[in-house]
């Protein structure tokens, strides 16, 4: 296992330095695209006849569970560093804007994806199940603020916006994969649990990893404010995120709420009230670089992946109605209401469009389908699965800093009229 860490790394190293002295594109995004072009010249070599390359990329994403290193090893310092940076104050004052967009949302997305391909696949020759599609709507409805946050502050956009986005991202992570436990069991046992043993379910997993996160987040918070060593301080808030998300798993409990809970109080209280400005300094540092390296890691999979998936012309077709559906789904559970209730969600005009397009799917959605049992259907929504990443990260995650500022052009536009 260590080679293969140590090969993750200097592959990332090497297309991350290509990527600031050549192409000049956020880490996230170039590293992706570069590892995506590097994987399909294998892949043309291959059918030329020079297969070594190609054979070894293969063999090291066999040996790799991509779902298990990202949902028991990355997700969790990934949401707690994301969450560290998030202002509770402003997060509390915007809490039913995020808590609406995050659950609801989340909720409206899978059934407008999950209906919509059940309705549209048969028409392409596709045959996948209802519970299946409703899986696939669950999967790929949570938004990735990892590529996008980064654009937003580059471009300039509104405080309120940034807030609005990585807070509904930090937390509908957590929702979707609730959601997608719950629509995988109805979907293996072939009939819909019952209203109260789904209500049962939701609120073990969703409250129990909230509580377990206020809790986590309490002790680390006894604990740095007890002692003033930065080392120990950093130890601390490491083994905290590692054990007390191996702790939610055992428990059967959402372990990315509990971590996305945890962070907002360490990041909060425990920086302003437990914290020297020395221990303040080097936890932030240490939770950015971790969060820059392993982001940057998980996208450079994220572009090699494409060797391990199966595409041919209907496969192809499908996979372009499964983006479409998406982006729709997106503009109607999210862009239109904020469009029609925007004085009520206190954001600016030309929100709904940032929200909609700014909704980028990423590495959360591929562990959860790679998750799913060895069988044509999933090697069905693998392939629309990636498409619907690649196509987010790659399309709009370039095109969402033109969009940005030619919104914030109008609107000085207008108030300057």
């Amino acid at each position: 296992m260590f080679d293969i860490a140590v090969v993750c790394l200097v592959v990332t190293a090497l297309l991350a330095y290509l990527n600031h002295r050549f192409i000049g594109l956020p880490t996230t995004i170039g590293v992706m695209a570069v590892a995506l072009l590097l994987s399909l010249g294998l892949i043309g070599l291959d059918h030329l006849g020079f297969g070594a390359l190609h054979d070894y990329e293969a063999g090291l994403l066999q040996s790799i569970d991509f779902a298990e290193v990202l949902m028991q090893g990355m997700l969790s310092m990934l949401l707690f560093a994301g969450a560290m940076h998030i202002n509770l104050g402003q997060l509390r004052d915007y809490r039913w804007q995020v808590g609406t967009l995050a659950v609801l949302g989340t909720a409206l997305s899978t059934l407008i994806v999950g209906f919509g391909l059940y309705w549209l696949l048969p028409w392409l020759g596709f045959e996948l199940s209802l519970g299946y599609c409703l899986v696939f709507g669950a999967l790929i409805s949570p938004t990735d603020p990892i590529a996008v946050l980064a654009l937003l502050r580059s471009a300039g956009a509104p405080d309120t916006v940034r807030l609005v986005v990585s807070g509904e991202s930090l937390f509908n992570d957590g929702v979707g994969v609730v959601l997608f436990s719950l629509l995988l069991t109805m979907a293996a046992q072939g009939e819909a649990p019952t209203l109260s043993e789904g209500a049962i379910l939701l609120t073990h997993e969703a409250g129990g990893g909230l509580l377990l996160g206020a809790a986590l987040g309490a002790v680390l918070f006894y604990l740095l404010r007890s002692i003033d060593n930065y080392k120990v301080e950093v130890l601390l808030t490491l083994a905290g995120v590692l054990g007390g998300y191996e702790l939610a798993h055992s428990l059967h409990v959402s372990g990315p709420l509990a971590m996305v809970v945890a962070g907002l109080i360490v990041g909060n209280h425990g920086r302003a009230y437990a914290m020297s400005d020395t221990t303040r300094q080097n936890v932030d540092m240490f939770w950015e670089l971790l969060d820059e390296i392993l982001n940057a890691v998980l996208f450079v999979l994220l572009g090699l992946e494409i060797v391990m998936v199966q595409f041919n012309a209907p496969i192809l077709l499908a996979s372009a109605a499964a983006i479409a559906i998406a982006l729709l789904a997106r503009f109607l559970a999210v862009g239109l209401p904020i469009a029609k209730l925007s004085k009520a969600f206190r954001l600016p005009d030309g929100a709904w469009k940032i929200l909609t397009w700014g909704g980028l799917r990423g590495g959360i959605s591929v562990a959860l389908v790679l998750s799913l049992p060895a069988g044509p259907q999933r090697d069905q929504l693998l392939a629309m699965t990636y498409a619907v990443v690649v196509f987010s990260i790659l399309v709009q995650g370039t095109t969402i800093k033109p969009m940005i500022r030619r919104i914030l052009a109008t609107n000085t536009g207008s108030q300057a009229r």
